[in-house]
């Protein structure tokens, strides 16, 4: 049976106050965390795997805040292809880069206000968003979508405006990911990303978005696991004591970034940290470095996990290895954000509902390219909707819906759909691929949808046997829109949130009821 420790035994509870764990379960937490909340945890990262429904999640976290009324409770709803609020459905609202082809600071802020209004609501007062990376690598296979772009100064001022709109519903925001994972082709995730760029890049591109928001009172930064040599040549920025510690607690006055905030972890059991360090020992060397709270997010942790990286804390402050006011230091950043929360939650913003706004968005992302001159000629038959799907990433996750072939269902009476992988290419042959699709499609309408085409060669070449064989074909790109447009008509929504599929099949048959919004979370 869990016990309780005493509130005299500061160096226990300051170890458990900065590990942020998450759990299994949808409308009650296990046992064993609530003891440690009593104990002296001070949050909890929540999933998809949590998410039923709004009611469902604020009963959830109701249940959390009866152990400890300032608990933080954290999510990754970035809106566009990361949603933890409609993993099941596809996001209301779409991702940075849709927003950022809009270039709007004031509709990034609705959108971002919109977000932090439904988080509230459902009793979430942390959001690992958004992401400030720029998207400088086309190949890169874990930002893409969720940048608001390449050009630093378009990156820094929606990073501003969804950082005020999403804390003006009370809600912290956590810009990501220090100092930043947009030039590199390598997922943190599954191995060590290195960056390899001078220090007068890095200060001019990379860090002007985490500059920015700093300045505009983000609440919290997540640090990276990312080896920039010209910062640190061994160690990633979560475990540097040079990127965290130096570069963005330094005053701004000796070149840093003056950050007085929260410094979160990312997962830190992603394999860039873990892999080579081990869990327990990356948790001391993150702490060590400047972090303060630590996410432990991949899997749900168990008591014994919690219990592990506690005393691997406890035994690194008494071995001397972590000094203990760095840890109490730590400790005390995250209660004090759990003050403000709280404050936050007992004086609610005036933050109504804007109806409709993420349609609104994603319709205005809507980008169509046409092969001949003149207007959009709308489909009015039945089509056959082809997606060629590739692998998706950690951060989204494979379980969230994409995709116009529902919308296009409903609209085109008569519209099939199919769903290919990369196994089907390598099965077939592009070529073999592209005559299985033209067979489906027989002489329906054809709508080929891909996602980031220009990183998956499969996808390309089965698009262009497509185009080759039916140039009436219709492509629609739902990731970033690198490749040349190519089809009679190309459409690009700059992300594959629900919303943008909504756009994308109105675009497509010139349907557009306008006094219809996007359902919200089922309940």
């Amino acid at each position: 049976m869990t016990t309780v420790v005493p509130d005299s035994d500061t160096l226990t509870r300051d170890a458990l106050a900065v590990l942020q764990p998450t759990f299994a379960g949808t409308h009650r937490a296990p046992d064993w965390l609530l003891a440690q909340l009593e104990n002296g945890m001070t949050g909890v990262g929540l999933f998809g795997r949590n998410v039923v429904s709004t009611e469902q999640l604020a009963e959830l976290t109701a249940h959390l805040r009866e152990a400890r009324p300032d608990v933080l409770v954290a999510v990754d709803e970035e809106g566009g292809d990361v949603t933890r609020l409609d993993v099941h459905g596809g996001s209301s609202v779409p991702g940075n880069h849709a927003l950022g082809s809009v270039d709007d600071p004031d509709l990034t802020r609705e959108v971002a206000a919109e977000i932090g209004r439904r988080l509230a609501a459902c009793g979430v007062n942390v959001n690992w968003a958004p992401s400030a990376d720029i998207n400088s690598d086309p190949e890169n296979p874990v930002i893409g979508v969720r940048s608001f772009g390449e050009e630093p100064g378009l990156v820094a001022r929606h990073t501003v405006a969804y950082v005020e709109g999403l804390q003006s519903a009370g809600v912290a925001a956590c810009v990501k990911h220090f100092p930043g994972h947009g030039n590199t082709n390598v997922d943190s995730h599954h191995a060590l990303p290195r960056i390899d760029i001078d220090l007068t890049t890095l200060h001019e591109r990379e860090l002007e978005p985490f500059r920015a928001a700093i300045a505009a009172g983000s609440r919290c930064v997540m640090s990276a696991h990312i080896l920039v040599p010209a910062l640190d040549p061994d160690r990633p920025g979560t475990l540097s004591p040079a990127v965290l510690g130096g570069l963005l607690r330094a005053p701004v006055a000796e070149g840093g970034l003056g950050f007085d905030g929260l410094i979160y972890t990312d997962a830190i059991e992603m394999r860039a940290v873990a892999g080579t360090h081990g869990l327990e020992q990356g948790c001391v060397l993150a702490v060590a470095a400047g972090a303060d709270a630590l996410c432990i997010g991949g899997t749900p942790s168990d008591e014994a996990e919690v219990l592990r990286l506690r005393d691997a804390l406890i035994n690194a402050v008494r071995s001397g290895q972590l000094p203990e006011e760095r840890l109490h230091d730590a400790a005390e950043r995250v209660r004090a954000l759990g003050r403000w929360t709280a404050t936050a939650r007992a004086h609610p913003a005036a933050a109504p509902e804007v109806s409709g706004i993420g349609l609104t968005a994603a319709r205005r992302a809507v980008r169509i390219s046409r092969a001949e001159d003149g207007p959009l000629r709308p489909l009015t038959g039945p089509a056959h909707v082809a997606t060629l799907s590739p692998a998706a990433n950690i951060a989204v996750g494979e379980e969230t819906p994409w995709g116009p072939g529902a919308e296009l269902t409903r609209l085109l009476p008569g519209t099939t759909v199919s769903a290919h992988a990369a196994a089907d290419a390598q099965r077939a042959g592009s070529a073999g691929l592209a005559e299985e699709v033209l067979a489906a499609a027989g002489e329906r309408h054809l709508v080929a949808v891909v996602r980031d085409r220009h990183r998956h060669t499969w996808m390309a070449d089965t698009v262009t046997e497509l185009v080759a064989a039916r140039p009436d074909t219709v492509v629609v790109e739902m990731g970033v829109p690198h490749a040349a447009p190519v089809g009679a008509t190309h459409l690009a929504t700059y992300g594959a949130a629900r919303v943008c599929a909504q756009a994308a099949a109105e675009a497509l048959t010139g349907h557009r009821p306008d006094q219809e919004t996007p359902s919200a979370l089922p309940g």
